[in-house]
């Protein structure tokens, strides 16, 4: 299944460094997406665009997690070339991650 049939998102930006946060729809799916949407898969998963480190934060009670992506936005806003500059289609397309429907 995608991320997007159990999860919404929102992102921010400073500078080069992007964020995203992943929210659960419902608190029950929220240790399927903490076990499946690492550091490293979101890293891998924006490799033609994340140069720098990836960093999770877990927020259990609320059901979400927040990725800051360093080295993520073409040198910030006022130095980038890229039609999204700030980044903010990067949520949509983390919501396009294939997970599984139950923790192995």
């Amino acid at each position: 299944m995608k991320l997007r049939d159990i999860a919404h998102s929102r992102t921010g930006d400073k500078g080069d460094i992007s964020n995203i946060s992943v929210i659960a729809f419902d608190e029950k799916d929220y240790p399927l997406i903490e076990a499946y949407v690492t550091p490293e898969r979101v890293k891998e998963y924006f490799s033609e665009v994340v140069h720098g480190e990836v960093v999770r934060y877990t927020i259990p009670s609320i059901g979400a997690l927040n990725f800051v992506m360093r080295n993520a936005l073409g040198g910030g806003v006022t130095r980038s070339l890229a039609l999204d500059a700030h980044g903010k289609c990067l949520a949509s397309a983390l919501l396009d991650l294939e997970i599984p429907d139950t923790v192995a």
